[in-house]
């Protein structure tokens, strides 16, 4: 059950994230998972040095919102590495 849970909440943190960013045309939903999933990897990893962190296989508000910075921050990545420059 964990994983279907981290999929659903993995593709709205990423669909959330792709919005923000303005790639959600570019995007399709198989992508916003991804986005999403890695995004929870790299919030949580960034999360501990700052004394929070949350899961996306139990839902919670707080896995929920670093899942959404965490893909954020790799969609920023993502842009400065195809563009050269932040969109």
């Amino acid at each position: 059950m964990g994983i279907i849970i981290a999929l659903i909440v993995g593709g709205i943190a990423g669909w959330l994230a792709s919005m923000v960013m303005g790639r959600d045309a570019s995007m399709g939903i198989f992508w916003n998972i991804v986005v999403g999933i890695v995004g929870s990897v790299i919030g949580n990893f960034v999360g501990q040095y700052f004394g929070f962190s949350g899961s996306i296989q139990s839902f919670s508000i707080m896995g929920l919102i670093t899942a959404f910075v965490g893909a954020v921050v790799l969609l920023l990545i993502l842009n400065l590495i195809q563009r050269g420059r932040v969109r």
